[in-house]
């Protein structure tokens, strides 16, 4: 079994600019790392339409500096 390290809260990085969103292919406003390691990137609205699903599966989260996800406060600790 290979052990799963979780990086310290703030060490992920935003989405970048070139990135996508991977529901339609929007830019990339957040970026969640899920607890297997993996990430996830989505779009403003996609992120707030599904913020209350996203909030169960995510372990840390990172947003674009002008974008507002309302899923920020439903997390167990947010950044």
């Amino acid at each position: 079994m290979t052990p799963t390290l979780t990086p310290p809260a703030g060490s992920v990085a935003g989405p970048a600019a070139d990135e996508r969103c991977d529901r339609c292919n929007a830019a990339g406003k957040l970026r969640l790392t899920l607890a297997g390691g993996s990430e996830l990137v989505f779009c403003g609205h996609h992120a707030n339409r599904y913020a209350e699903d996203l909030v169960k599966i995510a372990v840390q989260f990172t947003a674009d500096p002008e974008f507002t996800w309302r899923g920020a406060d439903m997390m167990p600790s947010s950044n």
